[in-house]
């Protein structure tokens, strides 16, 4: 008799998961479902949080990840165990902001759920680099049959080089991460508070911080204040709960700072592969370049 393949994975909060065999029909959080498409594990089912439609997923989170393939099942707290367990899923990838809460689902859910099938969480809060974060989601998919990114991983390091040589002059373009919150006002994001923000700072962009006040992740601010700090590049918020760019355009404060600035979409909830991340780094290295050579 053959000796039966035990699959088995500890996720960031301690929980060791065991199985018969290597799971295959996945459910994931959106954003643990995009990142683990971009390593070439398919999930069959993805999931929101209370930020999100409870029927279409907001595409700002979803990557490259197909919708035609992958069924939404819904958001938050209207998710119940019999919604989540209707497709017979083996995994369940939750991500987790720290004190070992399973992030997008209530936590009677989420407890009552993990009775009946193995449940990974990855913590992408804070107090991780975005490199750690990456390298816990490979480690994740490794484990369930993909690949090493190898081709990615080039590309990142190039767009990492890339962005570093553009922001090592001494009249560096002025960056500024936010999250518009209606006509008047927007939130600004604390750098250190975002990993993927992290990493624009560690490679030496100029990204704007806040002054002191409430808000451990925010400054909420008017947009006359915003306005002030004549940012070169914008990293404008397109998650479905940020008020939408066009609905703020009669707002004078933010037409005069989208005149001025090149304005990139941002998802403060990023696809944590070295595909979207090199994406991303390109995207700003393209702005930083267009504004400090004006055409």
């Amino acid at each position: 008799m053959r000796e039966q393949t035990v699959w088995q994975f500890s996720d960031d909060r301690g929980q060791l998961s065991t199985a018969g065999r290597r799971p295959t029909r996945v459910l994931a959080y959106v954003q643990a479902g995009a990142t683990l498409w971009d390593h070439g594990v398919r999930p069959s089912a993805i999931f929101g949080s209370d930020h999100d439609d409870r029927t279409v997923p907001d595409p700002a989170k979803t990557g490259s990840l197909s919708l035609a393939e992958v069924r939404y099942l819904g958001a938050g707290s209207t998710l119940d165990v019999d919604t989540l367990l209707g497709g017979d899923p083996d995994l369940v990838v939750a991500v987790s902001y720290g004190g070992g809460q399973v992030y997008g689902l209530a936590p009677e859910t989420a407890k009552h759920l993990e009775e009946h099938v193995p449940v990974v969480a990855i913590d992408v809060g804070h107090a991780r680099t975005l490199a750690e974060i990456g390298d816990r989601f490979a480690q994740l998919a490794r484990s369930l049959g993909a690949g090493r990114a190898t081709t990615a991983t080039r590309d990142l390091d190039a767009a990492r080089e890339r962005l570093r040589m553009l922001s090592a002059g001494p009249d560096r373009p002025r960056v500024v991460a936010l999250s518009p919150a209606g006509d008047d006002r927007t939130h600004l994001a604390r750098p250190r508070m975002w990993p993927e923000l992290r990493v624009l700072a560690e490679l030496g962009v100029d990204l704007v911080e806040p002054a002191d006040g409430p808000g451990a992740n925010w400054s909420t601010v008017g947009w006359a204040e915003a306005a002030v700090l004549r940012p070169a590049v914008v990293l404008a918020d397109i998650r479905s709960n940020a008020t939408p760019l066009d609905q703020i355009r009669r707002n004078a404060e933010w037409a005069a700072i989208e005149r001025a600035a090149h304005v990139l979409p941002w998802n403060p909830e990023p696809v944590c592969s070295p595909q979207a991340h090199a994406r991303f780094l390109t995207l700003v290295a393209d702005a930083l370049e267009a504004a400090a050579h004006p055409r």
